[in-house]
């Protein structure tokens, strides 16, 4: 396989997969309107080609909240990634560590929270969210601070589940889903044989510990179905901020009083994000939403952004426009999927290459250099 960028992952990852598993990393809601937004918008966003401006010393080094990360960007919370390789959250935290990025683990992953960190050399972020079950959330909170999680990452943007019809017609929910599932997986021997009975246990890690059962994909849809909140309010998190003594970033803002909302909540920093177009489609996509939020908030708390991000340019236009480090969903989903630990690792080394490209091009040197004076 030749791969000369993310979108190279993509076509592997759609060859590789069953379909209802390609179809729920790479669909999002209704129409999916706001998922090509994201893509579209970003790519639309011009830079300022420089000439002449010394950029032999090149830096694309960062640092949140007191540690270094060898690139500005961080792999993003990807529910059931456990399914998209063998022990799948564990390969891509490994990944990370030896590229020395962050990573966080989502409520939803395959594989545990203590199996995780236990197997990354480096400490992890981890994501939780909002829930009707506050015992599950304190317990999970418990067992962060216990597995050395640095940085807490509250999801807010999951009132309710995205409408996602390609989740129904492709077996994930929907009718039959089970007999679907199955005879997808008879058409992808190699998935079957290397995640399908090598990878078990298949269920829901976290929540597994939590309920003292094991738990499956029919859980996923039926637990946070009957678990996410639509009542919650800035009032009811006011627990989390005094419980989580690290730092704590908001994921999920797309309008600037939101975002200062997190400010006075408390917040470190804050995720702009739809989500990936995966809940509300219309929304802006996330590159429209960034720069009034990162105007609103200025330096009251880290800003990131998510969402549409393909390659390392789009990682130079997110910061240009305001972020100070971009997460990273799909991309690396797609690159856990069609080639494991040495796909995400070799996807950052891609994302790192086109950033140089696009550093030295705008005269840049640094990762503080860039901001809104390169955009064309």
């Amino acid at each position: 396989m030749i791969v000369s960028s993310a979108l190279d992952y993509r076509k592997a990852a759609q060859r590789r997969l069953p379909r209802f598993l390609f179809d729920y990393i790479d669909g999002g809601a209704n129409a999916e309107d706001t998922l090509r937004a994201n893509v579209a918008d970003l790519r639309a966003v011009n830079l300022r080609q420089r000439a002449l401006k010394n950029v032999s010393d090149l830096s694309l080094a960062t640092e949140w909240f007191g540690r270094r990360s060898e690139l500005p960007v961080i792999l993003g919370p990807v529910g059931l990634s456990g399914m998209f390789a063998r022990r799948g959250e564990v390969q891509a935290a490994r990944a990370a560590a030896k590229k020395n990025v962050p990573y966080v683990l989502s409520t939803l992953s395959i594989c545990s929270l203590e199996e995780v960190a236990t197997s990354c050399p480096s400490p992890i972020w981890f994501q939780l969210y909002v829930l009707k079950d506050r015992g599950f959330m304190q317990s999970m909170l418990e067992r962060a601070q216990r597995a050395g999680v640095e940085i807490l990452v509250f999801t807010v943007d999951l009132p309710v589940h995205g409408s996602r019809y390609r989740d129904a017609q492709s077996g994930m929910s929907g009718p039959f889903k089970k007999t679907r599932r199955l005879l997808q997986a008879m058409t992808k021997p190699r998935w079957t044989l290397d995640v399908g009975l090598r990878g078990r246990p298949h269920d829901l890690g976290n929540v597994s510990k939590y309920l003292g059962k094991a738990t499956g994909l029919e859980d996923y849809i039926g637990w946070l179905g009957k678990n996410i909140d639509p009542s919650i309010s800035w009032s009811d998190l006011e627990w989390i901020r005094d419980f989580w003594k690290g730092p704590l970033i908001i994921k999920g803002i797309l309008d600037p009083e939101d975002a200062r909302d997190a400010v006075r909540f408390g917040a470190d920093g804050i995720v702009v994000s739809n989500h990936g177009g995966r809940q509300l489609d219309g929304a802006l996509s996330t590159v429209k939403a960034l720069p009034p939020i990162a105007d609103a908030v200025g330096n009251d708390l880290a800003v990131f952004a998510d969402s549409g991000v393909r390659s390392g340019l789009d990682v130079v236009r997110m910061l240009a426009l305001g972020a100070k480090g971009v997460l990273l969903g799909r991309a690396a989903a797609y690159a856990l999927a069609a080639a494991g630990e040495a796909g995400v690792e070799n996807m950052l080394e891609l994302f790192a290459k086109d950033m140089r490209v696009a550093m030295t091009l705008t005269g840049v040197n640094s990762i503080a250099q860039i901001e809104r004076g390169i955009l064309a």
